[in-house]
């Protein structure tokens, strides 16, 4: 069973998170696609960057929503690189990428660049919010959309149905052979996150899962023998 490896943030065990280093290093590695993360900035930007503030991941402080992109650019994001904006990565990488939204706003934003640069065969967007998958369904006709959850409750295959969503994405800790058998009886995908252990990838095997969200490049090379 083929086994799909996701970049988590580009590789942020090796790279700083959510930055054009790390996303071109995940895709060095040959990660079938990369994952990153969009907040708005106070002028509409589509930022890259986890956390709702900049304090974990840059040298500044402060909410993202409250920053212009100018004074975003600013920020040290890691060994010298920059917050980068979602064209940027999209110019920079060639590989499928998961877009992680944190809300119905960004969502619109995100549709609009879909759109423009039609990109609904390359962008594959995910949400812990059921209302953010269901807007960018909404607004990009034929979007594959994944849910993610840590800590759910047996409903989450429902709540995946009815938001549109072709995925589910769950925390490896938490996700049972119970609940990814559910999932693929109603005809969805299971993602495990974040698989950074050889014990958590034989777990993704042994639970058949379809794909893995990782920190690092070792575990798209192991994932292709691991039984």
């Amino acid at each position: 069973m083929s086994l799909v490896t996701i970049g988590h943030r580009g590789v942020m065990g090796v790279e700083p998170e959510n930055t054009l280093r790390s996303f071109v290093r995940a895709e060095r590695a040959g990660m079938d696609a990369i994952e990153l993360d969009l907040h708005l900035s106070k002028d509409g930007a589509l930022a890259v960057m986890h956390d709702a503030e900049v304090d974990r991941t840059t040298d500044g402080t402060g909410p993202i929503s409250g920053k212009t992109l100018s004074e975003l650019r600013e920020l040290d994001a890691g060994q010298g690189e920059r917050v980068p904006v979602f064209e940027e990565v999209l110019d920079a990488v060639r590989s499928p990428l998961q877009a992680e939204i944190k809300d119905a706003a960004a969502a619109r934003a995100l549709a609009e660049v879909m759109l423009r640069r039609d990109l609904v065969d390359r962008v594959e967007v995910s949400s812990f919010h059921d209302a953010a998958v269901t807007e960018i369904a909404r607004l990009v006709p034929g979007v594959r959309t994944v849910l993610i959850a840590s800590r759910w409750q047996g409903d989450v295959v429902d709540r995946a149905k009815a938001a549109g969503a072709a995925t589910l994405a769950l925390n490896i800790r938490r996700l049972t052979l119970e609940a990814t058998e559910q999932a693929h009886a109603e005809g969805l995908k299971v993602i495990g996150w974040v698989v950074n252990t050889q014990d958590h990838l034989r777990l993704a095997r042994a639970l058949r899962l379809d794909g893995a969200t990782t920190d690092y490049p070792e575990i798209r090379r192991a994932g292709r023998f691991t039984a």
